[in-house]
C-alpha cells in the first residue's frame, strides 16, 4: 500500500529479459535506509518486489501482465522513474490510499502553463470516466493529484511546482502515455452494490433504519 507521495526519483540503469518478463536495475536519487528484499517498492506506480539490493541499486522484476497494463515496457536504460517505498503503520498518509496496481494507461492530451502552476490534460477509455469526479485523487504515475474536471474520456490536474520539481512530471509532454491508477475506494462501492442485485435503493431505506447481519446477508453483504 502507497500514498501517492513520490520520496524520489530513480534512474534505470539496466534492463534484463527474465523468461517473458524483465528485470530492471534502478538507481534511486536518494538512500534506501533499511532495505528489506521483497518489499515493495512503486514504479511509476506499479508495485513491484525488490529482489536485490547494492550499494546503490536495488533490481525488480516485472512480469508479462504488469508490462501489458503499464507504460513499464517503454522505459529504457536512462529512464527516469517515480519511486516510492511501502506505507507504514506510522506513516501520515499525505495523499491518498494507493494500491500500485494500475488500471490504464492515459496519454497527455494537453499541457498548459498558469503562472507557476501547470495544467496537464489527459485522454483515457471512456469505460473508466465513472471512477473520477472532480475533487476527487488520482494517482498519475504513481503521483496522487486531485482532478480538477473531468470529461468524457478525459480529466486534468494541476501540478504545483514543488511536484514538478520532485517527480517526472515535469517531463511529460503532449503524446507521452502515463499508468493511471483510480480511486480504490470508488472501485470497491460499485462492486459492492452490484452484489445487490439492483436492490440498492431499497437497502438504502431499510439501512435507514439499521444495520444489522440479517440486512448485510439479505442484501447479498456478507
Amino acid at each position: 500500500m502507497f500514498t501517492g507521495i513520490i520520496e524520489g526519483l530513480g534512474t534505470i540503469v539496466g534492463i534484463t529479459s527474465v523468461s517473458r518478463g524483465v528485470q530492471f536495475r534502478i538507481r534511486p536519487d536518494f538512500d534506501i535506509d533499511d532495505p528489506q528484499v521483497g518489499e515493495s517498492i512503486a514504479v511509476n506506480g506499479a508495485c513491484l518486489t525488490a529482489t536485490v539490493f547494492d550499494a546503490e541499486t536495488f533490481s525488480v522484476d516485472v512480469s508479462p501482465e504488469t508490462l501489458s497494463r503499464t507504460t513499464l515496457g517503454s522505459l529504457r536504460p536512462g529512464s527516469r522513474v517515480n519511486l516510492e517505498r511501502a506505507l507504514r503503520l506510522s506513516d501520515r498518509l499525505g495523499g491518498h490510499i494507493v494500491s500500485g496496481h494500475v488500471d490504464c494507461v492515459a496519454m497527455v492530451e494537453e499541457r498548459q502553463s498558469q503562472g507557476d502552476f501547470t495544467i496537464y490534460s489527459f485522454k483515457m477509455n471512456p469505460a473508466y470516466d465513472r471512477y473520477l469526479i472532480e475533487k476527487g485523487s488520482v494517482a498519475i504515475d504513481g503521483i496522487s493529484l486531485t482532478v480538477n474536471s473531468c470529461t468524457r474520456g478525459g480529466f486534468s490536474v494541476a501540478v504545483i511546482p514543488h511536484t514538478a520539481g520532485r517527480t517526472t512530471m515535469a517531463m511529460r509532454k503532449p503524446g507521452d502515455k502515463v499508468n493511471i491508477e483510480l480511486d480504490i475506494i470508488g472501485k470497491y462501492i460499485e462492486k459492492l452494490l452490484s452484489a445487490t442485485g439492483g436492490k440498492e435503493a431499497s437497502f438504502s431505506e431499510e439501512a435507514a433504519q439499521g444495520v444489522d447481519r440479517e440486512l448485510l446477508a439479505r442484501f447479498g453483504f456478507l
